[in-house]
């Protein structure tokens, strides 16, 4: 079973695919883009492609439900981790040796307030975060830092000089699992639509009241732009379901309101385990 994910090993993509499949040996196809994952799932040069779609600090990347609808993938569930930004060295080295700190654009700003304190570093950008840590061990660079996961530092041997460095302690990414063809498992709690209306005065009420009327939970809405026609918009929707039937029931009263309707996928609705944790501090200033 090869799996697609964005980065190499110790990435976070690594991380949730680990989450998901677990206890199964992972075959995975390592690549540098999404746009190359959602390919590779088309292609069936992958069975599975796991793909961030949001983050609880830096909001939703939209290209990837592009991506979803252009490849023409489904959804067959999620994973919600955490994001832990750890400052990893070489073995031999110490805060002393450290002149450059390089990690990917978001865990950079994700951890602004640590490279403020230590504002003597300069900054690199990089593919992924892992990709340095991994760059660090291959090359035996002792002057550079990376800020990655605890799994890039236990893989490539690195020493983690201080850990937990995020500007936000309560930091998670949702991640999509994503198959090229995959119809309604047996038994599912979550669905994701994807739906367009008319410009008409309540049109998108129209649909949201319908959803309401049904008594189910809506746990995300994210407008998109419609590639091909300026300012038109699509829908994607997540939804809790309490039984399949429901589903059936939704589609039957929305269709007929609705320029456009397709499900994305059914799954099961996964927990994010950052939401009922009382005892984490919420920023940098209160675990240093």
């Amino acid at each position: 079973m090869k799996i697609a994910i964005q980065g190499t090993l110790g990435s976070y993509h690594h991380q949730a695919a680990i989450e998901f499949f677990t206890n199964q040996n992972l075959d995975l196809n390592k690549l540098d883009s999404f746009s190359k994952v959602a390919k590779s799932i088309h292609t069936e040069e992958s069975e599975f492609g796991i793909m961030a779609i949001e983050n609880s600090i830096a909001g939703t990347l939209l290209p990837n439900y592009r991506l979803i609808t252009r490849y023409n993938l489904k959804i067959v569930g999620e994973v919600y981790l955490p994001i832990h930004h750890q400052f990893m060295v070489h073995p031999e080295a110490d805060w002393e040796s450290i002149t450059e700190v390089h990690s990917h654009p978001m865990a950079l700003l994700q951890c602004d307030k640590f490279l403020e304190k230590n504002s003597h570093f300069k900054i690199f950008e990089s593919s992924d975060t892992a990709s340095t840590a991994k760059l660090i061990a291959d090359k035996n660079l002792k002057n550079i830092g990376a800020i990655a996961s605890k799994l890039s530092a236990e893989i490539y041997g690195l020493k983690i000089l201080q850990p937990d460095i995020q500007n936000i302690y309560k930091n998670s990414t949702r991640f999509f699992v994503l198959k090229k063809n995959a119809s309604a498992p047996d038994s599912f709690s979550k669905v994701s639509l994807k739906f367009s209306t008319s410009h008409e005065k309540g049109a998108l009420v129209n649909v949201l009241n319908e959803i309401s009327n049904l008594d189910i939970n809506m746990k995300k809405i994210q407008s998109v732009p419609i590639v091909d026609e300026p300012w038109q918009y699509a829908f994607h929707v997540d939804l809790e379901l309490d039984f399949d039937r429901k589903l059936e029931l939704l589609l039957e009263r929305i269709r007929p309101k609705t320029t456009s309707l397709e499900i994305l996928g059914c799954y099961q609705n996964a927990v994010d385990p950052i939401v009922d944790v009382k005892a984490y501090p919420t920023s940098l200033e209160t675990i240093n």
